[in-house]
């Protein structure tokens, strides 16, 4: 199953509804457009308080998964720490599929 969300997430990517990266990330659930942000799970104590805390407080879901190498692969990209779903749909479904 969760090759699949991998696989969704590389989608997602080429349709341009990913923003990866921590400023990326943040800017996306700031402006409300983040329907569902992923934080790796070896980023630092800090980078997981600072999503969870700010997913919170703009009421945006959030998950802990992966790690940065295999999120980065994901998406074409070297390593990524956060990165946000930014179409509701895909964040459903990709949810669907790790939970």
């Amino acid at each position: 199953m969760q090759d699949k969300a991998l696989g969704m997430l590389g989608l997602a990517q080429k349709a341009g509804k990913i923003a990866s990266g921590e400023f990326a990330t943040e800017k996306a659930v700031k402006e409300r457009n983040a329907y569902l942000v992923i934080v790796a799970e070896d980023a630092s104590d800090n980078t997981k308080k600072n999503f969870t805390d700010m997913c919170n407080f703009y009421k945006c879901d959030i998950l802990f998964h992966w790690d940065k190498e295999t999120m980065g692969n994901a998406l074409g990209k070297q390593f990524r720490a956060s990165l946000a779903v930014c179409d509701e749909n895909m964040a459903n479904a990709i949810k669907g599929k790790i939970v």
